[in-house]
């Protein structure tokens, strides 16, 4: 949804940048930024014919400013979703659709009749000559040329596999004549999904409950096996090997094996990355994906040396006799100790936007946690892999379509802003064990469950 575009500007004067055969002239706003126990400040905010100045070199002439889809009058988010909300049917919910611009999201639509449908939203602009990829001349050769029209985007109704799965992985069809983006999550929780529901089963709330709180790995069930016939000449990581072969690949809380597994993959993606990326150029790919890491696993090249496969084996045994050793270290010597969710390894302290800016008396009430957390970012129910999640669902459904008031929620960490209340963190345990509560729709129901009415009336 984004262009940086590349200009040249007037040695004469650095506010013009030329477009076509002509130098044009950079609208100007100014600012004034107060700073505290020092003087304002006045800025410039400079603009070109396509969007915001980022930045100006002015030893080379060049600025650079950015195109946004994003900016264009209409896009403003979410408001479509007062027209989703009267949807009658699969076609209005696609009109409603039409008018969600931003951010790109995936829409499911369920009803009464059965009838399932998937849109992808999301205001996509049409190049005729570039990908959006790189940044391009400002010139006026790269230009876009409309939008393309969201009906047209990706979509499905009623398919024949009788669900549909998002899970941020790359579901653009085959020989889909757009390019709308290049980066997805890697493929797993969406794999795990499928492997869910399309087990020919019939499911009930409680299997929907089951499978958004999964914590089944697929990446270490296909790793691990690459251990089967090796060995570590460390006592420990030996028995490591051992627990993680009878493993179930079920990254619970409570698990060992979970904590070995997870050091492990942590320290193999960083030295098979290492093989892969010069050291200069890591910093610029932070983003670095599973799914090709272990691809390179199981069919090791070149880059790992004149004999792959030995080498290859080699490494899976020093990364995790660094795993078990970072585990030591940062747990205990005793392996039995050595649980997954715990506040030293994966946990969840949720931070309080003004933590950092505080007195600790007072962040003790902000801050919420830290409580155990298993699974990871490859689980369905994502985690995150960090020591402490800072990313995942807060808030999940399961909706009853047959009978509304039977759905089901959770949410984190309560129901209120307010650190005095006692609905502050009230749904943060329950939130953390998986536990969910009713979410009520119809007026008896909400009003028999009603703490208190807060009623709100215009000053006169």
């Amino acid at each position: 949804q984004e262009d940086l575009y590349i200009y040249e500007t007037n040695p004469a004067d650095p506010n013009q940048y030329r477009y076509q055969e002509n130098w044009e002239k950079m609208k100007i706003i100014q600012e004034k930024i107060q700073i505290k126990d020092k003087s304002a400040i006045t800025v410039d905010l400079k603009f070109t014919r396509h969007g915001p100045v980022l930045y100006e070199d002015k030893n080379h002439h060049k600025a650079y400013a950015l195109r946004a889809a994003w900016l264009e009058i209409g896009a403003a988010p979410y408001l479509a979703s007062l027209r989703m909300d009267q949807a009658r049917n699969w076609e209005e919910f696609r009109d409603a659709c039409s008018f969600s611009r931003t951010p790109s999201e995936n829409m499911v639509w369920a009803d009464a009749e059965n009838n399932i449908g998937w849109q992808a939203v999301g205001i996509t602009p049409l190049r005729k000559n570039w990908n959006g990829l790189l940044p391009v001349p400002g010139d006026g050769r790269y230009e876009w040329k409309g939008y393309l029209p969201l009906k047209d985007l990706p979509h499905t109704f009623n398919p024949p596999e009788g669900y549909f799965a998002t899970a941020n992985q790359d579901n653009i069809p085959p020989g889909y004549p757009y390019d709308i983006g290049f980066i997805w999550t890697d493929p797993y929780r969406f794999s795990r999904i499928q492997e869910f529901l399309g087990s020919g089963r019939k499911l009930a709330m409680t299997d929907m409950m089951e499978l958004q709180q999964d914590f089944l790995s697929i990446p270490a069930r296909t790793l691990i096996p690459l251990l089967k016939e090796l060995r570590s000449n460390d006592t420990r990581t030996q028995k490591a090997i051992k627990m993680l072969l009878s493993w179930d690949y079920v990254m619970d809380a409570d698990s060992v094996e979970a904590a070995i597994y997870m050091s492990w993959e942590r320290r193999l993606s960083r030295n098979v990355w290492d093989l892969y990326i010069p050291e200069n150029a890591r910093r610029i790919f932070p983003r670095r994906s599973l799914k090709k890491l272990i691809d390179f696993l199981q069919a090791p090249d070149s880059q790992f040396g004149p004999n792959p496969a030995s080498a290859r084996d080699a490494l899976l045994i020093k990364s995790l006799e660094e795993g078990v050793s970072d585990l030591v270290n940062r747990l205990d010597s005793d392996m039995s100790k050595w649980q997954y969710g715990q506040e030293k390894f994966h946990h969840i302290r949720i931070q309080h936007m003004l933590s950092n800016a505080v007195k600790p008396e007072l962040r003790a009430e902000l801050e919420v946690g830290p409580l155990p957390r298993g699974g990871n970012s490859y689980t369905v129910n994502n985690t995150s892999s960090g020591y402490n999640q800072t990313s995942g669902a807060s808030f999940r459904i399961i909706v009853d379509l047959g009978n509304w008031d039977n759905s089901l929620g959770t949410n984190s960490p309560g129901q209120s802003g307010d650190p005095k209340s006692p609905h502050y963190a009230d749904l943060f345990d329950m939130w953390a064990k998986a536990k969910y509560f009713p979410i009520f729709f119809s007026r008896t129901k909400i009003e028999s469950a009603a703490e208190r009415v807060t009623l709100l009336k215009p000053a006169l």
